[in-house]
């Protein structure tokens, strides 16, 4: 049996708490909190934190304590392709070492997994399906790879794809789709299941995003007042385009100008008046 210390199973614990979602992204984790649900001292739960931000599921400030990470949204693409390759490796070696009690555990997580689902208990099944994948891959005896694809985890964007409606129905068959070779013997047939399954729910992701609407406009907003800066530069505008030496015409002057031309009578001139005269 697997000898694990206090801090690797305080870790465990958060590790499945985050990713069930428990504790959201954002989330404030208090050491006394978690000490008392456990029913530890605050001193394994301290190095369980230490670990856990060394893996990337939280950061540390001075100011908030320990921090449930956010998600990066530009290193997931990375994150997928790291998954692929080493995942594909702890399943391959979980086929051909998986013990008959290792697959009997596989299978309850799948069966509790799928319980959850259908009662839509969100938390639950997430927290199942962390099980799921970890008992799959603690049976391939590759603990230094595990332990890489455990911080991959926390990279990636589970509670987006948990949050898509009918993802989680779809997982429960594709589970089954890659426990049914790991029981026949089936090496190929466990790595191209698993392979589609960890890029199904990528694409689920990928859906999630486009389909995020643009923040809608707040109806009940005001105009943007311009500055005083605005205001002076608009008036010396104003004051280039009609300066003093170019007074603007009155309304329809050039025209009204014509009109008083033509009904002008013309003036006599001198020799005509004396000639009148």
């Amino acid at each position: 049996m697997e000898y694990r210390t206090k801090e690797e199973q305080v870790a465990d614990y958060l590790r499945e708490a985050i990713l069930a979602g428990h504790f959201p992204r954002g989330t404030r984790l208090k050491q006394a909190e978690i000490a008392k649900t456990l029913q530890i001292s605050i001193t394994p739960v301290r190095e369980a934190l230490k670990l856990l931000e060394a893996e990337g599921y939280i950061s540390g400030s001075s100011y908030k304590g320990a921090v449930v990470a956010p998600l990066d949204v530009a290193a997931s693409v990375e994150t997928l392709n790291l998954r692929i390759l080493l995942e594909g490796q702890l399943i391959r070696h979980a086929v051909e070492k998986a013990t008959t009690d290792d697959l009997r555990l596989i299978r309850r997580s799948a069966d509790e997994f799928a319980e959850a689902v259908n009662k839509r208990d969100s938390a639950e099944a997430r927290a199942a399906n962390y099980r799921f994948h970890k008992q799959m891959y603690v049976a391939a005896d590759l603990p230094q790879t595990l332990h890489f694809v455990q911080i991959l985890w926390a990279r990636y964007p589970f509670d987006v794809i948990n949050r898509v409606e009918g993802r989680a129905f779809q997982a429960v068959e594709e589970h089954e789709a890659l426990l049914r070779p790991m029981i026949e013997g089936d090496l190929t047939g466990a790595m191209l299941a698993l392979r589609r399954h960890i890029e199904a729910g990528w694409a689920t992701v990928n859906e999630a995003m486009e389909r995020k609407p643009a923040a809608p406009a707040d109806p009940g907003a005001q105009p943007r007042r311009k500055s005083n800066k605005e205001t002076g530069q608009d008036e010396r505008s104003r004051a280039a385009g009609h300066g003093h030496d170019e007074r603007p015409d009155p309304p329809g002057g050039t025209e009204r100008q014509d009109l008083r031309t033509d009904h002008r009578k013309p003036r006599r001139g001198r020799a005509d008046t004396r000639t009148d005269r």
